[in-house]
């Protein structure tokens, strides 16, 4: 099947990563979010990632104006019905993410495939909410979008071959690397990453170090870009609790429950870098540890 328009879902950081691939990879954009807020800054998000990307010599003004040109923006499922491939990326709930597949479903031409970016949830289950589950899988792309080469494939139950097929050549296209996952919490890269993050989080609770300690050593002593403490705070505190409740209740592993210290801070609203807190503060110039 050939895919000339792409429809995302959710104008968030992954949203807008997601739209920013595909808009400069030569693809028409729809990107759709019932937030006003949301794609009032969605493009200018765009245009300064690609900025940096010209800077960096990856991309020149010519390229960067027609890629814009590509880009649209939506408020309602309508907008999505011409779409070839439509991905879900907003928050990480499988209700949330249920009741957008039901919404897009009357305006979808027979042939467009559905897609979720979940980074946890049961792509069958989700599958099952739609009216195409054999045209239906996860598309996981790592955050940032534009900038980090993965994309993790996961098949449902029902999911057909040619579904597989097609969606693992795109991602050659895009000039990313695709990984087939099982349908099992968490996929890979999530089923692997957070449980490292919880434990670091519980080595703070426990006071076996200090946030500035934990990400120092995982920085230096295993040669990590960034310490997990720090990479939490960038995925986002919520995010990183629901996804380790999908491994908890999926897996119901003593050793996937969430650390006590992340509840509470999720609670507390530090949310990590999106709310200006979590393990470090973000409102100054330079990001303080916040324990």
């Amino acid at each position: 099947m050939e895919i000339n328009t792409v429809g995302v879902i959710g104008a968030g950081q992954m949203g807008v990563g997601i739209a920013h691939v595909f808009a400069a990879a030569g693809y028409d954009v729809r990107l759709m979010d019932v937030a006003p807020a949301a794609l009032s800054t969605a493009v200018a998000r765009i245009d300064a990632a690609m900025d940096r990307q010209i800077g960096r010599g990856q991309m020149d003004a010519a390229g960067k104006a027609v890629a814009l040109a590509r880009i649209a923006t939506a408020g309602d499922a309508e907008a999505l019905g011409p779409c070839d491939l439509i991905i879900e990326a907003a928050t990480e709930d499988e209700a949330v993410k249920r009741r957008i597949f039901e919404s897009v479903a009357p305006f979808l031409a027979p042939h467009t495939l559905l897609t979720s970016n979940t980074s946890s949830i049961s792509i069958t289950r989700l599958a099952s909410a739609t009216d195409r589950p054999e045209r239906f899988m996860g598309f996981h792309f790592m955050n940032p979008a534009p900038i980090m080469p993965l994309v993790e494939l996961i098949r449902g139950i029902a999911t057909d071959e040619a579904t597989f097929e097609t969606l693992r050549a795109l991602v050659v296209r895009l000039g990313k690397t695709p990984a087939s996952a099982e349908d099992f919490p968490a996929f890979i890269v999530n089923r692997i990453l957070l449980p490292m993050i919880n434990e670091a989080i519980y080595t703070l609770y426990e006071g076996v170090g200090t946030v500035e300690a934990i990400d120092t050593a995982l920085r230096l002593g295993a040669n990590h870009p960034m310490g997990p403490l720090q990479l939490a705070d960038f995925i986002g505190l919520d995010t990183c609790l629901a996804i380790m409740h999908v491994l908890h209740d999926g897996l119901a592993d003593t050793k996937y429950r969430p650390c006590p210290l992340l509840v509470k801070y999720v609670e507390a609203g530090w949310l990590g870098r999106k709310a200006k807190r979590g393990f470090y503060d973000y409102r100054g110039e330079t990001p303080v540890p916040t324990r």
